[in-house]
């Protein structure tokens, strides 16, 4: 019966994760995970971020973005919401001053496309 005890106080931690990894690829209503994947590239991420996929790994100017779906905050200082992401996106220095990414002047649209794509890396 104790045994059964433990796992069942573990039982909502399980179901949070799982809910979790479910929503990690469909956070971004509207998103065009393709088109983020053209704006990545169009956008030059990977000069600075390592990421799955791209054929530049070597890169370490800013935080690899693997798994960025499971990190509790964007840039050090931001809750990691959809929401959020498409603002740090749209003008990172905006939100934090100190920051070394640079404004690149994405549009809302184009970054909520990005976001949609960063919400499926592994």
């Amino acid at each position: 019966m104790q045994s059964f005890l433990r796992w069942l106080a573990w039982l909502p931690i399980v179901l949070w994760i799982v809910a979790c990894e479910d929503s990690a690829t469909t956070k971004i209503a509207g998103g065009d995970i393709e088109r983020g994947r053209e704006l990545i590239a169009r956008y030059g991420c990977t000069a600075c971020h390592a990421m799955p996929g791209a054929a530049n790994q070597g890169s370490n100017v800013g935080p690899p973005l693997h798994k960025i779906a499971h990190r509790a905050y964007i840039g050090g200082v931001l809750p990691n919401t959809p929401a959020d992401m498409v603002r740090w996106l749209q003008n990172p220095p905006e939100v934090d001053a100190r920051t070394a990414m640079p404004n690149l002047g994405i549009s809302k649209a184009e970054a909520t496309d990005i976001a949609a794509y960063l919400y499926t890396l592994n």
